[in-house]
């Protein structure tokens, strides 16, 4: 399959069926608020190093998580009865994408995440599209993940901890709210064993751009979403 070039000035897309083996369907074009939210709503996303052209995916198959198979398992369980994290909703957005940013040794993020994405998705976050989840101990923002939403799509970017099972704890909370509100499925781009002990799994390409396909005459939820940490008790998490 041929890689397409795509210029700032056309926000179209080649069809994500035209990816190549390794998922990658195009290069260039730019990160404004526009191109981003087509992509999403086409099954592609940006993923390219600093100083590389803009690349965008749309990996076969698909790894996705739908709320109702969230896996919560017996060591998690303590965090949430103990309540040794506290949680919030787009309260740090900047922060959650700077932490996401540092190098690590794990698969969660890293030097990918380039200044013109932190500005880009910022910019979204502004719109009411973008949005974060903070885990706190204290004052400190020890935890945490960004995505975008869009009708009942969550699309999972990064994820981050500095201390142990935070970033598990903040997506564990946020799959069982998106659940709450009727969402479909939390798109998880990559195959992690991570994701997949959560409860996520690979689905056909196909099968997840037809879910895209009868996403696009379901409203967003858009807007600031402070509001999602004052209705989500930990007793809902566990047993709801």
């Amino acid at each position: 399959m041929p890689i397409y070039w795509l210029s700032e000035e056309n926000l179209q897309f080649p069809p994500a069926e035209l990816a190549t083996a390794e998922g990658i369907l195009a290069v260039g074009g730019d990160l404004s608020p526009e191109r981003l939210l087509k992509a999403y709503t086409k099954g592609i996303f940006p993923w390219f190093n600093e100083g590389d052209p803009i690349t965008w995916w749309s990996p076969d198959p698909r790894m996705v998580l739908f709320p109702s198979e969230l896996k919560v398992s017996k060591s998690m369980r303590p965090y949430f009865n103990q309540g040794k994290y506290e949680l919030s909703f787009d309260k740090d957005f900047r922060g959650v994408m700077r932490n996401c940013q540092q190098p690590r040794s794990n698969q969660y993020g890293g030097t990918w995440i380039t200044n013109d994405m932190v500005e880009a998705y910022c910019q979204l976050h502004d719109l009411g599209f973008a949005h974060s989840v903070e885990v706190w101990q204290d004052d400190d923002l020890v935890g945490g993940l960004y995505g975008v939403a869009i009708g009942k799509c969550f699309f999972g970017e990064s994820m981050f901890s500095r201390l142990s099972n935070a970033s598990k704890f903040g997506f564990i909370s946020l799959v069982k709210k998106l659940g709450q509100l009727g969402f479909w499925v939390v798109d998880c781009q990559q195959q992690t064993q991570h994701l997949g002990r959560l409860g996520a799994r690979p689905i056909p390409r196909a099968d997840f751009l037809a879910i895209l396909e009868r996403n696009e005459h379901e409203p967003t939820l858009q807007g600031n979403w402070t509001w999602f940490s004052e209705r989500l008790g930990m007793s809902e998490i566990i047993d709801g």
